[in-house]
């Protein structure tokens, strides 16, 4: 009765927390659009202030102008008929001087008469342009006046504007952090959950141990049955008593282990369905290349961040400045980690293979970045996730479960399918297709090798097998650069033969061709070739993953590649995916690396649906 209440407490909580998480989110985009909103709404208005700023000071220039103009017009104006009027006194004079001495008064008199006359209309032509350039200036200043006064009333309406959509978003933030702390609350709660979970599957193995020492105790006792005849009623109804209690003990383990699964799932929902790791890789003995400059702000404490400086410049002045790239992941391995190290982050993702769900882990990067060492060295992730498989499902026989394990190898190499555990004469020649069942979400290759997984020791000798197979060519970039997307297909089938209950789950674990710019590896012929196809099935890959982030739900782009095509049940909503963006520390590759983490970043910032086990109980 109280695992059943207890049981039912969590799965309330446990709904709640995921409520609660689905509402902050939705504040979260409310805030990032009205921050948007507020953003270019403020921008619209300063560029209009600008605006009218630059036309009132256009208007007073034009002005100036004009007037200028109109000064020099009329004084050309006055200067003409000052000069007529001499030219006429000067005609005048000359003719008068010809004329008898008895004219000469009347002359002079009409000189006069005519020089009177000439500086009134001076006179009066300068007072009518004095006059008309005074009105002139009047309009002109009435009108600057009219439009400063229109462009301080917007000015100050733009700034009550601004005021206003500050106080609302210092109202959203705060909001937003209370919704935060109430997260941060939930998640702690969810962390108790876990903990008393996992103390209740511990009693049920101290019961179990309990079980078997009164087992033996029974035997003992039954061994001398003559000597402990008097006691064997007694004796009789403990066994039976030992015995359903373990009965009741295994039954109620087998509803821990539901339970636990449930809660298992529900723990990855919450860190998401698609997650981004970033890893740098340390710099080789044999490199002599100068070190890009990385920092890791956060390594200490949540390890999400990494900024990436640029090359120094200088400016005219002589400032020397860096730029940065700053970029935030689910999680950042530095050059120190190790492989254990990083497989412990990804271990749980596993786990939900084996309980039924369809999980893909790729690495993306340039050439020589670590890719196939992260997935296929000896201590890979490969390795390290069938042994942990194997020991999972054999710690799950005694709860009724027994699992099937196959295994295959295909690579992606110039859209072409080759089977990496078959017969390398065969490539280019084998023809393999991709199909897949929509109602049971699952994919199979035609005439692809499938090798049953019956021990972890069998993994090393695919893997082997699969890397001499696997096409190589020698670059510019890196002297053994692979050439093609490996992907190895993990198939899980169990069955319980107690609940009847059977899983399918799928482990995809993909080691992407490197990425390169053509510039970069300086590719011909066949290599360039090569180069070409892997570029443009990496960016299918990315319009795939945006297409997912943006929940379209009419096409998704899945037939443009061959390796998006496979994957297709591996990407979409209905699993659960994780991708490792790998890195190189050398400055020489610096370009690549802001390239490849902004790419991861446009991964990480998509979100999918959710995954669906696929399960079901036997007929």
């Amino acid at each position: 009765m109280g695992t059943t209440f207890e049981r039912s407490s969590m799965k309330e909580l446990t709904d709640a927390m995921r409520t609660k998480i689905l509402d902050l989110e939705a504040a979260r985009d409310k805030q990032e659009s009205v921050n948007s909103s507020l953003r270019s709404e403020y921008d619209q208005l300063k560029l209009e202030s600008q605006q009218l700023a630059f036309e009132t000071e256009k208007i007073q220039r034009t002005m100036e102008i004009e007037i200028d103009d109109m000064e020099r017009k009329h004084r050309y104006e006055i200067e003409s008929m000052t000069e007529k009027h001499s030219r006429d006194m000067e005609r005048m004079t000359s003719a008068a001087g010809n004329d008898l001495q008895s004219a000469q008064r009347e002359t002079r008199e009409q000189i006069s008469a005519l020089q009177r006359e000439h500086n009134l209309e001076v006179s009066d032509l300068v007072r009518k342009h004095q006059n008309e350039l005074q009105d002139e200036k009047a309009r002109r200043a009435t009108e600057v006046e009219e439009l400063a006064r229109q462009r301080d009333a917007q000015i100050e309406k733009i700034a009550t504007s601004i005021g206003n959509k500050e106080r609302e978003a210092d109202s959203i933030r705060d909001d937003l952090t209370q919704k935060i702390a109430d997260l941060e609350r939930e998640r702690t709660m969810r962390a108790a959950l876990e903990l008393q979970l996992q103390q209740k599957i511990t009693e049920l193995f101290t019961m179990t141990s309990k079980n078997q020492a009164i087992e033996a105790q029974i035997d003992f006792l039954e061994s001398n049955n003559q000597q402990q005849s008097s006691a064997f009623a007694t004796l009789h109804r403990q066994t039976q008593e030992a015995v359903a209690a373990r009965d009741e003990a295994i039954e109620k383990l087998r509803a821990e282990e539901t339970l636990r699964r449930k809660l298992h799932n529900q723990v990855q929902e919450l860190k998401g369905n698609i997650r981004v790791f970033c890893r740098v890789r340390p710099t080789l003995e044999d490199e002599e290349e100068e070190n890009a400059k990385i920092k890791y702000p956060d390594l200490d404490d949540e390890a999400k961040e990494v900024v990436i400086f640029g090359a120094e410049t200088k400016s005219a002045l002589g400032n020397v400045t860096r730029p940065q790239h700053p970029f935030s992941f689910d999680r950042v391995f530095g050059p120190s980690s190790t492989n254990g190290e990083i497989f412990d982050e990804i271990s749980q993702l596993i786990q939900s293979a084996l309980d039924g769900y369809n999980v893909c882990i790729f690495c993306y990067g340039q050439t020589g970045s670590g890719k196939t060492y992260t997935m296929s060295s000896s201590d890979g992730m490969i390795p390290r996730a069938v042994r942990q498989i194997y020991g999972w499902a054999k710690a799950l026989e005694e709860k009724g479960w027994s699992y099937k394990m196959e295994g295959s190898f295909v690579e992606v190499y110039n859209e072409n399918l080759n089977d990496l555990l078959g017969r390398a004469e065969e490539f280019d020649k084998k023809k393999h297709e991709i199909r897949h069942d929509m109602q049971k979400m699952k994919t199979t290759i035609t005439d692809v090798t499938i090798m049953p997984l019956d021990s972890p020791e069998a993994v090393e000798g695919v893997l082997n097998r699969a890397d001499r197979n696997r096409s190589v060519a020698a670059t510019k970039a890196n002297q053994r650069s692979s050439r093609s997307h490996s992907v190895f297909i993990l198939t899980l089938v169990g069955e319980n033969s107690i609940t009847g209950e059977r899983s399918e789950g799928t482990l995809n674990l993909v080691d992407l061709a490197g990425s390169e710019r053509l510039a970069h590896s300086q590719a011909e012929g066949q290599r360039l070739k090569e180069t070409q196809n892997i570029n443009k099935s990496l960016s299918c890959l990315g319009d795939v993953i945006g297409a997912l982030g943006r929940g379209d739900s009419g096409h998704i782009p899945y037939r443009n590649s061959k390796l998006t095509y496979l994957l297709q049940h591996s990407l979409g909503g209905n699993s659960k995916t994780l991708m490792f963006v790998m890195i190189s520390p050398l400055q020489a590759h610096l370009s690549e690396t802001v390239t490849s983490l902004k790419f991861a970043t446009k991964v990480h910032n998509t979100h999918i649906g959710t995954a669906k086990r696929q399960n079901k109980v036997k007929d």
